[in-house]
């Protein structure tokens, strides 16, 4: 154990407690500044009017017409063409005084006197400048016509026939084949076969080429060119074969 002695310690004088403002004190100082500031918000802010500022010059615009002086600055044509405020077109505007006419008809009817030595006289004149050709009359019974006999050459053919053209016509036909005659009450067309011949002068093919509108005419057309012979050459022809039927009328089946 210390050897101190064990002494009580003296207490603190109230007066020396703290150095610091008290807190009755610091809001008494708030309240007091509150209230001066307001006091002085009272005395100097009174309202006073506000006059607004004096106006100086300003430009200002104005819309102006056509018959200002200096629009009519601006007009390329001022000097050009008269103009209303010019000395000359006043004068050149100035129109004549016009009294119109009255259409009240105030003298009487006058009417042509009749020439009656004239009349028709126009007629007289016009014939007498237009002469036309006289026609004689010829009173003269018509001759008796004569009948003249002459038989006419038939433009059809007599038979059947048929012809070779292009390069196979240079070839030398070794056989005729006999081509029938169509019972047809009508004028056929011919039929036209493109022919391919090979080098021994046998038919290769044949290809119809135009039609003659009978089919029993164009497969005759076929066969009979199949069976044609030509005389040899080197290399293979080609032609065409036409022909021109003969036709006959058809029988009739049913009497009258």
């Amino acid at each position: 154990m210390n050897a101190v002695s064990a002494e009580p310690t003296p207490p603190a004088e109230p007066g020396r407690m703290g150095t610091g403002w008290a807190p009755r004190k610091l809001l008494f100082l708030i309240a007091l500044v509150l209230a001066a500031h307001l006091g002085l918000i009272f005395v100097f802010g009174g309202k006073k009017p506000v006059h607004p500022p004096a106006v100086g010059p300003v430009p200002h615009f104005q819309l102006v017409d056509s018959a200002n002086e200096l629009i009519a600055l601006y007009d390329p044509t001022l000097f050009a063409l008269p103009h209303q405020n010019d000395d000359v077109t006043p004068y050149w505007m100035l129109r004549p005084k016009v009294n119109p006419p009255s259409f009240k008809w105030r003298e009487p009817a006058q009417f042509l006197p009749l020439a009656a030595d004239r009349l028709g006289a126009a007629l007289d004149d016009f014939m007498q400048t237009n002469r036309f050709p006289e026609v004689p009359l010829n009173l003269l019974p018509a001759p008796a016509l004569t009948e003249v006999n002459e038989p006419f050459p038939s433009v059809l053919p007599a038979a059947s026939t048929l012809t070779v053209h292009g390069a196979l016509a240079q070839r030398r036909q070794l056989n005729t084949v006999p081509l029938p005659s169509p019972a047809v009450n009508d004028v056929l067309d011919v039929s036209r076969v493109l022919a391919t011949v090979d080098p021994a002068g046998f038919i290769a093919s044949v290809v119809m080429l135009d039609t003659s509108g009978n089919l029993d005419a164009d497969q005759a057309a076929l066969q009979a060119a199949k069976q044609l012979r030509f005389a040899p050459a080197p290399q293979v022809t080609f032609g065409a074969i036409t022909f021109q039927w003969h036709t006959v009328p058809l029988a009739t089946t049913n009497a009258p």
